[in-house]
């Protein structure tokens, strides 16, 4: 998306081919952007700010929330109108968190009745800025407001209690300060985005899998190598850490302005820790895993204050507590999060992955260190953000 508004040709390196980024290449595409694929390597030939044309019919961000709400960040300061919509399950995930502050902002945008998808976005001259304080910490909210910001005459200002996720600020090189209200982050009307070569680190989410599968099986050692250390992504490892993980990170480096190194993960005698608070926000995609080795680890463990769980993919609360009870562990479920106590080995059983990605992944991990076979029904989901999951899983446990 910022390659697609800078200035020129920007080139991105070890860029994924899952579903989720191949549905903003789509998106990008259908608004006139050019875009040639070779492996892992992209170019975009952006056209800047106002270069976007309007697309012959509605954008589809298929599964990927974080395609849907970036790209209504964008959409709301264009010229023209263009409707946003998704696959069964993106359509049903909520978009009134976006939609207020970017109203707010001048923004015309229409939703159904429960404020979902599909998105319908109208012309506008030039928006507002604002100064939003974000009443829950997300980054996807976060950088639609800053995207939006672009088109707005002025600054345009987001502040956070709770910091989130800070790729955006990272690759505009936005002004980040911190003070008693929370971390704000401010972009200016008409910014510039020049074009660059940008290097995208392995994805932690994607690693935690990993590390956790190398944690809990018995004999187990795994080097993962060029993975994002960014300090509010890296929630997982140090939650691991804190668990008793034996996990070593090597060759520390930064690349493209995010840091990154390689991560060896050994079998490790785990006890549970309670997660809550501040935490949360930089865990909430990797919860599922790491309530996999939670399940076999000493101790009980407890999530709270994760409500935002039950708004992802699925209710990742019920997924993950049903699929756990499936093998044994008995789970006492919150409005806002779980609870409950290692078992010594986990039952193999009939799992499903509710159509998320995540739920497919960490329960494959689990299927590993379970007492017979495990099925899980439509794993095929796997592929939104990790399209060689199955083959790297039957890999490493060869």
């Amino acid at each position: 998306m910022i390659a697609a508004l800078a200035e020129g040709k920007s080139i991105i390196r070890n860029a994924s081919s899952a579903g989720d980024p191949m549905s903003t290449q789509g998106c990008i595409e259908a608004l006139g952007i050019s875009v040639k694929r070779v492996g892992e390597v992209v170019e975009v030939l952006g056209k800047g700010l106002h270069g976007l044309s309007a697309p012959k019919g509605p954008l589809d961000a298929g599964n990927s929330g974080t395609t849907m709400r970036l790209m209504t960040g964008i959409l709301s300061g264009q010229q023209f109108n263009s409707i946003l919509t998704g696959d069964e399950f993106l359509n049903c995930r909520p978009m009134g968190r976006i939609i207020d502050p970017l109203t707010e902002m001048g923004a015309q945008i229409t939703a159904t009745d429960k404020r979902t998808a599909p998105l319908h976005i109208f012309a506008v001259e030039k928006l507002s800025p604002i100064c939003y304080r974000l009443p829950l910490p997300s980054a996807q909210v976060k950088s639609a407001v800053l995207l939006a910001g672009l088109y707005a005459g002025g600054t345009t200002k987001v502040i956070e209690p709770v910091p989130s996720r800070d790729h955006t600020e990272r690759m505009l090189g936005l002004k980040v300060s911190t003070g008693p209200k929370g971390r704000s982050v401010a972009i200016e009307g008409g910014m510039k985005i020049p074009a660059r070569e940008f290097i995208v680190p392995g994805d932690v989410s994607a690693a935690a899998f990993w590390i956790v599968a190398a944690c809990i099986v018995p004999n187990s050692e795994l080097r993962i190598v060029n993975v994002g250390l960014n300090p509010t992504r890296r929630g997982v490892i140090d939650v691991l850490l804190s668990m008793g993980a034996r996990i070593t990170i090597e060759n520390e480096r930064e690349v493209s302005g995010e840091p990154m190194g390689d991560i060896l993960a050994c079998t490790s005698a785990l006890h549970n820790v309670r997660l809550s608070g501040s935490i949360i926000p930089n865990i909430i995609d990797e919860i599922p895993i790491l309530a996999v080795a939670a399940a076999v680890s000493r101790g009980t463990f407890e999530v709270r204050e994760a409500r935002d769980l039950r708004n992802k993919e699925c209710d990742r609360i019920a997924a993950v507590a049903n699929n756990l009870l499936q093998m044994g562990v008995d789970v006492e479920v919150y409005d806002d999060g779980f609870a409950f106590g290692g078992v010594p080995v986990l039952k193999g059983a009939q799992l499903d992955s509710y159509a998320d990605h995540r739920i497919a992944m960490a329960f494959a991990i689990a299927a590993l260190v379970a007492q017979g076979e495990t099925t899980i029904k439509r794993s095929h989901f796997a592929s939104i953000s990790f399209p060689t999951f199955w083959e790297v899983l039957e890999t490493v446990s060869r």
